[in-house]
C-alpha cells in the first residue's frame, strides 16, 4: 500500500471519527445542534432508537436518494453512513450532560471546531463526498438549481423536521451556520492532498520490439526545376 493511499484512509476515518466525537458534543452541550443532527435527534425521541442508529438509517435512506439522479457513491460515502453513527454513539455513552453556561458554551464551541476539523479531513481524503452533500450536489445537477439554494433549502427543510419532532434548535445551530463554512475552508486547505499523489501515472516502459526506424532517402542527384510562379491575380 502506497504512502499517499495509506494517509488517505488515515485521513478518512479519522475525520469521520472526528466527525462523530463532535456531533455527540453538540448533544451534550445542550445549546442547539446542526441541521441534520436536529432531524435525527427528532427521530430518536418518536422512535426509541440511539441518535446514532437513526443518523445511519437517515444516511442509508439519503443514499438510496442518489439512484434517481444518479450520484456515484464512492468508500467514503459508505463509510460516512456508518462511522458518524457509531462514534457519535459512543461519545454520548461516555460523556455526560453538561449544565450551565459555563460549561454548555465551552462544549458547543470546541464540538463546532472538531466539526471543521473532521469535515476538512474526510472530505481533503477524496474517497466520495457523504450522503448528505451528494444528495445536494446531485441535486444541483438535476435542477440547475444553485448549491447555495439547494443546501439552504435542504437545511431549513431538515432543521423545520427536526423540530418540530422535538429536536434540539438553539444558538448552537446558529453558530454551527455561521462557522461551519470558513473553519471547514481553512481545514480543507490544511489537509489537502495534492492532485498528483492521487492519481499518479506509472509509466512502464513499452514492451516487444522495437519499432524499425526507415533510413533516410538518398539525396537526388539531378536538380529539380522549380516551377515556374503564375501571376498573382488581385482582388478587383
Amino acid at each position: 500500500m502506497s504512502t499517499h493511499l495509506t494517509r488517505r484512509l488515515l485521513q478518512l476515518y479519522l475525520g469521520l471519527a472526528l466527525y462523530g466525537v463532535s456531533s455527540g458534543l453538540l448533544v451534550r452541550a445542550g445549546l442547539g445542534l446542526e441541521p441534520w443532527g436536529v432531524l435525527h435527534q427528532g427521530l430518536a425521541e418518536h422512535t426509541g432508537l440511539s441518535i446514532g442508529v437513526v443518523s445511519i438509517i437517515v444516511g442509508a435512506a439519503v443514499l438510496l436518494l442518489w439512484i434517481p439522479i444518479r450520484q456515484r457513491p464512492g468508500l467514503g460515502t459508505v463509510s460516512n453512513v456508518f462511522a458518524i453513527g457509531i462514534f457519535m454513539d459512543a461519545t454520548l455513552a461516555v460523556v455526560p450532560d453538561v449544565h450551565g453556561l459555563l460549561a454548555q458554551v465551552p462544549l458547543t464551541a470546541a464540538a463546532i471546531v472538531c466539526n471543521g476539523v473532521a469535515t476538512g479531513l474526510y472530505i481533503s481524503a477524496r474517497f466520495g463526498p457523504g450522503p448528505r452533500d451528494g444528495l445536494m450536489t446531485g441535486l444541483h445537477k438535476v435542477t440547475g438549481r444553485s448549491i447555495r439554494l439547494v443546501r439552504t433549502s435542504l437545511e431549513v427543510v431538515v432543521v423545520a423536521t427536526g423540530f418540530l419532532l422535538g429536536g434540539s434548535l438553539g444558538i448552537g445551530t446558529v453558530l454551527y451556520a455561521l462557522a461551519i463554512g470558513p473553519l471547514a475552508q481553512f481545514f480543507l486547505r490544511l489537509f489537502a492532498i495534492p492532485e498528483g499523489a492521487i492519481s499518479e501515472a506509472r509509466k512502464e516502459p513499452a514492451s516487444g520490439p522495437a519499432p524499425e526506424v526507415m533510413p533516410p532517402a538518398p539525396a537526388r542527384s539531378t536538380p529539380v526545376a522549380e516551377p515556374t510562379p503564375r501571376r498573382a491575380i488581385l482582388p478587383r
